[in-house]
């Protein structure tokens, strides 16, 4: 008589393991992609991307309608991740101030655009200022790049090679966000590399 299949019941405090980055992102496909890229079924960490409007005021309303419907708990992360753009430093503010509420809540803000952290991977970004340079430079190294974020380009050391090119950009510390070419996207991707 063959033996019957063991039940698997995943305990009640599975979740209480995992450190859980939740991520409102300005972009629709090329964030929530990239960061998708740090999730690792063995990981402790989980990043989840929610879904948004794309403006400062609907991504501050997205997270807080998040944390409010369902918590954080204190080792998990809350951030924002948008692009500079045009918005006027009035509104990164609002997005700023939220961020220093807690400790596990950021800003990841790249100026001009995300693709400037991506550009970040493959070289030190000098002279990049427009979105316009931006896109031109990093299709220098993906040729055909449509916002779409493949695995394949963005392994483990070009990513560790973005977060300390990153970081020397970012020298002296910026308090909120860039006001020239750079990002503050290092500080969650190394908080996410942390963890694993």
């Amino acid at each position: 008589m063959a033996k019957g299949r063991r039940q698997f019941t995943r305990p009640l405090d599975f979740r209480t393991s995992r450190k859980l980055f939740i991520i409102v992102a300005e972009g629709k496909k090329t964030e929530p992609q990239y960061f998708g890229l740090l999730n690792n079924r063995r990981s402790t960490t989980r990043v989840t991307c929610l879904e948004s409007g794309n403006s400062p005021a609907q991504l501050l309303e997205r997270i807080r309608e998040y944390l409010k419907d369902e918590g954080l708990k204190d080792s998990d992360e809350a951030w924002i991740a948008l692009d500079k753009d045009h918005w006027p430093d009035k509104l990164l503010e609002q997005l700023h101030e939220w961020s220093v509420v807690a400790d596990n809540y950021g800003l990841a803000l790249s100026n001009p655009m995300f693709e400037f952290w991506l550009l970040l991977h493959f070289e030190e970004g000098d002279g990049v200022s427009t979105r316009r340079k931006c896109m031109e430079r990093l299709k220098v190294y993906i040729p055909n790049y449509n916002k779409e974020v493949k695995k394949n380009k963005f392994p483990l050391d070009k990513i560790k090679e973005a977060v300390h090119r990153a970081k020397k950009l970012d020298n002296p510390l910026c308090p909120d966000w860039p006001r020239q070419a750079g990002t503050t996207v290092y500080r969650l991707v190394e908080n996410i590399l942390k963890r694993d």
